[in-house]
């Protein structure tokens, strides 16, 4: 019984530690992370870490990975086809 609660303790640190520290800050606004998203290569496989982004909604920092190549803060578009204007 002591060992499954301290392996309990332990994962539950871990896992503290993991959401305080996995996502590098915004290195635009210095307030918000950056966050990575996922998408769905020409294939249907799952591409992971496509693209990451700031979780500051005044900040439109962005990061995306397209043939091999890295854009960096290119327009936001929402999902009716609409660029973000600001």
């Amino acid at each position: 019984m002591v060992v499954t609660r301290k392996r309990a303790k332990k994962q539950k640190d871990a896992e503290e530690k993991l959401e305080s520290s996995s996502w590098p800050e915004c290195i635009a606004c210095n307030s918000g992370v950056l966050v990575p998203l996922s998408d769905f290569g020409g294939q249907g496989a799952a591409v992971h870490y496509k693209a990451w982004v700031c979780t500051n909604p005044d900040c439109d920092f962005n990061l995306k990975i397209r043939n091999g190549e890295v854009h960096r803060n290119e327009p936001i578009v929402d999902v009716e086809g609409r660029q973000r204007i600001r």
